[in-house]
């Protein structure tokens, strides 16, 4: 179990508080106008959102990761090219939808922080897709195995994540409810089902 700044020895106990925690932190970028001030694309906006999601739990968070860490059988860019990693990926082109797609594929592959790496790095793909094109993804309408398969395969063949993003794309770029749908579905992927976003407002 991850070291935290809360002193939790209970791992059930910490993602309970990490999902709490960080889905609060969410509804504030959103709210406070935070996602708005990065600069989309860039590996400091990536930095930014992940420090803000979890700074309240982790020491480390914004941090490029010092270990090597692996999913399954796949190995993430070990740690000693991660930094050139970052450098290619934020000179990446990302003016189009497929370009932004093959953008997001590469920063998942280098998967910079030892947490939380696909919930901070959904929400830097929306800001690029927002600045971009003007649209967001809908995750509500994204089914978790199928987003969960396509990435899996995406380093080799990303025409099926793409495909999948497409068809859930939505000028609702604004919209709170849209966000705040995004952020549950976004960390149902990852198993964190026990508080709604728009429950956490005031608590």
């Amino acid at each position: 179990m991850l070291e935290n700044k809360l002193g939790i020895i209970d791992a059930v106990e910490l993602t309970r508080q990490e999902e709490r925690l960080s889905k609060k932190r969410a509804l504030e970028m959103f709210e406070s106008g935070f996602l708005d001030s990065l600069e989309p694309g860039t590996f400091s906006c990536l930095s930014a959102i992940y420090k803000k999601l979890f700074g309240d739990i982790y020491d480390f968070a914004g941090e490029i990761r010092t270990v090597n860490i692996a999913k399954g059988n796949f190995r993430f860019a070990p740690v000693m090219y991660l930094k050139e990693a970052l450098k290619s990926i934020e000179k990446m082109p990302q003016q189009s939808f497929q370009q932004i797609v093959e953008k997001y594929v590469e920063m998942n592959v280098a998967h910079p922080f030892r947490e939380g790496n696909g919930r901070s790095t959904r929400i830097w793909l929306d800001l690029m897709l927002k600045k971009e094109i003007q649209q967001v993804v809908d995750w509500s309408k994204v089914d978790k195995e199928d987003y969960l398969l396509a990435m899996e395969r995406s380093p080799v063949k990303d025409i099926e994540i793409k495909f999948l993003l497409q068809n859930a794309l939505t000028n609702q770029i604004t919209d709170r409810e849209v966000y705040m749908k995004g952020i549950d579905h976004s960390y149902y992927y990852e198993g964190y089902t026990l508080y709604k976003t728009s429950q956490l407002e005031n608590n």
